[in-house]
């Protein structure tokens, strides 16, 4: 599975990638975060080109900060398009708690849990985690 990370939570794709690795699930699950960087994706890319990208791409978008205002926002682009084969967006519910160790494992075990039933997921739109 791959998650596309955005910008702002590009430092943390290496620290879950770390919690993976150390808990052995890679051994299992080819698991991968891609940042906006590596897919060629500017900063400033809009919610509507992010949600379009991992879409098509068939990416699981893990963020923290996006919009929920206006008509490109990233509520309004699932409204619009969500339907039952679209792949979930996972938001980290407190970016600021992702400082603490345990808060980190609790999110990537979300995580792991998203991939385990990810027919479960699929069409939900937007899950918090941890």
């Amino acid at each position: 599975m791959n998650f596309l990370v955005d910008y702002n939570l590009s430092g943390y794709a290496v620290v879950f990638l770390g919690i993976l690795t150390k808990r052995g699930w890679l051994e299992f699950f080819s698991i991968q975060f891609l940042t906006f960087r590596e897919i060629g994706l500017s900063m400033d890319s809009s919610d509507r080109e992010v949600w379009n990208y991992a879409q098509v791409n068939q990416m699981i978008i893990i963020t923290a900060n996006r919009n929920m205002k206006g008509q490109d926002s990233l509520e309004q682009i699932m409204r619009e398009y969500n339907n039952a084969t679209s792949f979930p967006i996972v938001t980290i519910g407190d970016l600021d708690r992702l400082d603490e160790s345990e808060y980190r494992e609790r999110c990537v075990d979300r995580l792991i849990e998203i991939v385990l039933e990810l027919d479960n997921y699929m069409g939900v739109g937007r899950l918090f985690i941890p």
